[in-house]
């Protein structure tokens, strides 16, 4: 276990790494090594966005890292699948088993086998190199990873042409600052300094979110929409720009296609209608966008909740068309950030190696309906029944939606199931074999950012514990025991790494060598990426209304769709399930990650459903009784806490919790449904109808 004191003494050393985890901060660490042992983990100080701060979930990283329970060597299963009842075996033993059963379902159909990862780690070596390159040497079925940002990815793409925007660092000089869809004291925290910034300049900030989260209570002003309508209010605001006039008509001719069409759609909203739509007040609409039209510069920071709805792509084109509007891409300070991800040019085809597929074409499955796809027959429209699924990187069975089949198909008998983890988690209850992975402090990686502009290079700090391996390790070896003699199976980490960081002049010129020294690096550019167009668009230009989308035979121009499930959208199942719920992340979770490190778990205490009070007396619920959620998909127990924090007609459920550490073995996502978002075929949600009740 590390040393209880943190002070840094000479004989110390000091390495640089970097945060592994989804979230756009990325942060720079500084790991503190005494006698081999990691004894504290911190933010640099010289790196600019993460100055020196981290959140409370890494600052505990060491206690995540020597946590008691960590998997330490090979486990296979000896209970029934479920019961998390397994014996320790030799990695050769595991791996020689794993192998050989492989090998007889690929002889069958390699599309019999899937993958299943995420984000447990961002690092280009750890995540999908050598295991992509194992799989598509295999044949076996590819993966869709939708499961959280493709719906924004794609309204992006359809409007500026990419996953691009303004410099976070900028933040702090915009005059007006629209926080939409987004909680950044709790998932954008790094970012939340800038905008704190700017409020002590005299900026406005404005949070618009479902519920008044920890951001929206410290902005000037909170617009508490309903899930879902977002592409509503933006037309809105649209409709008064252009009626005030509040545009850049010099920028709108340059630098954009299609505003004459828009113009007339943005007319059909007036505030009135969205007032009626989104659920807030009409004079609410026209201040802000008299603030947008008038306050230079003027800028927007969305996050990825408003597109867990079905028109979620929807509603980040529509927002995507205000800056040019209103000439705000002009400005460092101005503009819209969501993802920076396309500011980084890297060598995928390098790391993952697709053409070891030999010109084979797997089909492909989708993350979000695993648990449909579990469950499936083979067929000739699906193909081969799924007969093992290889995790890493994943938690599918707290995070995957309508988590009741989820459990469901994990439990079939015949589903060979193997999960490289850290911990036992709720899917590695359902495990075959259980192979031990390294922590961020074991293994090396480099990171691209999503909310920022730098290269990061991550060191290791320790030593694998235990018999740990990195997961490049481990598909290694499996490849050697499948047969596989490709020299890119026998690349070490070191090799990985360099291939990462593409001959691009967007990476102007920085290597992996020189990251691993420094720590970080910034790319080249301007802040503000848009000023003069330039958009990597097929026109160049901000497109109001795509082509794409016309050849594609969808609306040429950004479409209101509401949820598949609310009160207006589907009004005969709201008399059954009257309330709205959105799932967003308790703050010192991240996905399913920190569920189990005791220090992160005793400050959420236990999993809670806020309920408005009008709510809890129509139902007679009193504040902290436990209640019982549910819809035709499953049902939660949970702790209810009254808060008029949420809206009348609508509850938040904190996640996302281990299913073994909540009340009933459930959680969040044994409600919600796998249908797919309009654009991206992402997850939805936060588009969601239940009921609940005293339990």
């Amino acid at each position: 276990m590390p040393d209880s004191s943190n002070a840094v003494s000479a004989q110390d050393t000091l390495v640089r790494a970097a945060c592994p985890h989804d979230c756009p901060d990325t942060c720079a660490l500084l790991v503190t090594v005494r006698d081999g042992v990691a004894i504290s983990v911190r933010g640099d100080p010289d790196h600019p966005t993460t100055h020196g701060a981290l959140c409370a979930k890494v600052s505990r990283y060491t206690e995540r890292t020597y946590h008691p329970d960590r998997l330490l060597q090979p486990m296979k299963r000896v209970g029934p699948k479920g019961s998390g009842q397994f014996a320790p075996v030799s990695w050769n033993e595991a791996l020689d088993d794993i192998a050989e059963r492989l090998k007889e379902i690929a002889a069958r159909d390699p599309q019999a086998i899937l993958p299943y990862s995420y984000g447990g780690t961002l690092g280009f070596v750890q995540s999908e190199s050598m295991a992509a390159r194992f799989f598509h040497k295999l044949g076996a079925s590819l993966l869709d990873r939708t499961i959280c940002s493709t719906a924004g990815e794609a309204g992006l793409k359809a409007v500026i042409g990419g996953k691009m925007g303004l410099d976070v660092e900028q933040f702090e000089h915009s005059k007006l600052i629209l926080i939409w869809g987004s909680n950044s004291i709790t998932s954008n925290l790094h970012f939340w300094t800038y905008a704190q910034r700017a409020k002590r300049n005299g900026a406005k900030l404005v949070c618009i979110d479902p519920w008044r989260n920890d951001t929206a209570e410290k902005c000037h002003d909170h617009v508490q929409l309903r899930p879902g309508t977002d592409a509503a209010l933006a037309y809105a605001l649209m409709h008064e720009l252009i009626a005030h006039d509040w545009l850049d008509h010099d920028y709108i001719s340059q630098h954009t296609v299609g505003f004459a069409a828009l113009r007339e759609r943005a007319l059909e909203w007036p505030p009135e209608r969205a007032a009626e739509v989104c659920g807030v007040p009409a004079e609410q609409i026209r201040q802000l966008a008299r603030d947008y039209g008038t306050l230079t510069p003027a800028a927007i920071r969305m996050n990825y909740g408003l597109q867990r709805v079905r028109g979620g792509a929807n509603a980040v084109r529509t927002i995507a068309c205000l800056p040019a509007l209103v000439g705000a891409w002009r400005h460092d300070a101005g503009g819209l950030l969501m993802s920076s991800s396309n500011h980084f040019a890297a060598n995928g085809a390098a790391l993952e190696r697709p053409d070891l597929l030999a010109g084979r074409a797997p089909r492909t499955l989708n993350m979000v309906t695993i648990g449909d796809d579990l469950l499936r027959p083979g067929s000739a429209e699906f193909g081969p029944k799924v007969e093992a699924v290889i995790v890493y990187n994943s938690n599918p069975l707290a995070v995957a939606p309508e988590g009741n089949k989820v459990r469901a198909g994990f439990a079939r008998d015949d589903l060979f199931t193997v999960v490289l983890e850290h911990f036992q988690t709720d899917t590695a209850d359902y495990a075959d074999y259980l192979l031990p992975a390294t922590t961020q402090l074991e293994h090396l990686d480099v990171h691209k950012a999503y909310g920022h502009r730098y290269w990061m290079a991550n060191n290791p700090a320790i030593a694998p514990l235990g018999q740990a391996k990195p997961n490049t390790e481990i598909f290694r070896l499996l490849a050697a025991r499948m047969g596989y003699t490709e020299p890119c199976f026998a690349e070490s980490d070191e090799q990985i790494a360099a291939q990462a960081i593409a001959p691009d002049p967007r990476n102007g010129g920085i290597t992996w060598e020189q990251l691993r020294a420094s720590g970080w690096a910034k790319l080249p550019g301007a802040a503000a990426p848009f000023a003069h167009g330039g958009f990597p668009t097929p026109s160049g230009k901000c497109e109001f209304w795509s082509q794409r989308e016309a050849d594609a035979g969808r609306d040429p121009l950004p479409e209101v769709l509401l949820p598949y499930e609310s009160v207006a959208s589907a009004p005969e199942l709201a008399t059954r399930y009257p309330l709205a719920m959105i799932s967003p992340p308790a703050r010192n979770f991240l996905n399913s990650s920190f569920v189990n490190v005791d220090s992160l778990r005793n400050l959420e205490g236990e999993p809670l459903l806020l309920l408005h009070p009008d709510d809890a007396v129509a139902r007679g619920i009193a504040d902290g009784q436990m209640v019982r959620t549910f819809n035709d998909r499953g049902a939660t127990l949970t702790r209810a806490r009254l808060s008029s924090r949420t809206r009348p007609g609508q509850i938040v459920a904190l996640g996302i919790w281990w299913r073994k550490l909540s009340a009933d073995g459930n959680n969040v996502n044994a409600l919600t449904h796998q249908r797919l978002t309009d654009l991206g075929n992402g997850p939805c949600f936060y588009d969601c109808l239940v009921e609940v009740a005293a339990a």
